[in-house]
């Protein structure tokens, strides 16, 4: 995530500790926070629904239900509203600013967008509804995309400003939802898995990643079309099975990695890879390395 030229020649640095820039159109705000100094405990909180995304440096973060965790960038936390964030800065320099981005959002917005959702994409089970948890995860590229597209959007004051964020707006927020819905699924797979149809899915993905797995074979599972199969896992899921069964491999595969002592030959048999050129390829379009790059560096903190 890249912060575009021109928000530098607007912002005005006037504190060491979040200093905040902010931009904002009718439905929402963008704030992006600077700190140049180690601090601890700063406390932070919104009465709207919040979006924040790391760009630099590093935090420590304290939220409710939750272990203190590194907020690195390429992380973002999706939060309802008024939820406290404690953050600790302990590597922040002047040399080495840390900067995040936080953008509310109107609840009254998000409400209109899960409505269209029910309306033109309904679960199977059950309602899509606005997250109550403090939820955390790794921006995938398309998420990636579209915080770039926002803060280029809030930054260039452009006239249509407002039509322009709105439409990714729709798109981040459906995004998320999606995202998250696979989350509570892979945590509740076990309990669900009786009554829920993709529940019973990733589960048995999750305990046969070693076997070849085919979307037939899953739509079957459930008792349903391979194209009505292939519909609902995109619509609540976010991606399409195929994709999901790598993404599962994969991070089995560094689990695997981190150990020094394990060939890369057992890796990619363990994790269900027909053969290592594809094993390497796949491996380096979700990591952006290769196995033996990322062993070499997991050997140096073994």
């Amino acid at each position: 995530m890249e912060i575009p030229q021109h928000f530098y020649t607007h912002r005005k640095l006037e504190n060491l500790v979040e200093n905040r820039t902010t931009y904002t159109v009718e439905s929402a705000e963008l704030n992006v926070y600077e700190t140049h100094h180690y601090a601890e405990e700063v406390i932070l909180q919104f009465h709207q629904p919040v979006f924040a995304s790391m760009i630099e440096g590093k935090k420590i973060m304290h939220l409710r239900d939750q272990d203190p965790f590194d907020f690195l960038p390429g992380q973002s936390v999706m939060m309802p509203s008024n939820e406290v964030m404690k953050i600790d800065f302990p590597e922040a320099t002047e040399n080495n600013p840390t900067r995040c981005l936080a953008m509310t959002v109107a609840p009254e917005k998000i409400k209109r967008i899960i409505e269209e959702l029910n309306y033109a994409y309904p679960k199977s089970d059950e309602e899509w509804r606005p997250s109550s948890i403090n939820y955390t995860f790794s921006n995938d590229e398309a998420i990636r995309q579209i915080i770039n597209r926002l803060m280029f959007l809030f930054i260039e004051n452009h006239e249509s400003k407002d039509l322009f964020v709105d439409m990714m707006l729709r798109e981040l927020v459906v995004r998320i939802l999606q995202s998250e819905n696979r989350f509570q699924l892979e945590a509740r797979s076990d309990t669900l898995s009786g009554s829920n149809r993709l529940a019973t899915t990733l589960r048995y993905i999750k305990n046969n990643l070693d076997k070849p797995i085919s979307v037939t074979e899953l739509s079957e599972k459930v008792c349903t079309s391979e194209s009505n199969f292939y519909k609902i896992f995109r619509n609540e899921l976010g991606v399409t099975p195929v994709e999901y069964i790598n993404s599962e491999r994969i991070k089995k595969a560094t689990q695997m990695l981190s150990n020094p002592e394990v060939k890369i030959k057992e890796v990619y048999m363990a994790c269900g890879f027909n053969n290592i050129s594809y094993f390497v390829r796949a491996f380096k379009k979700f990591t952006q390395k290769t196995p033996s790059q990322f062993q070499n560096e997991s050997k140096t903190l073994y």
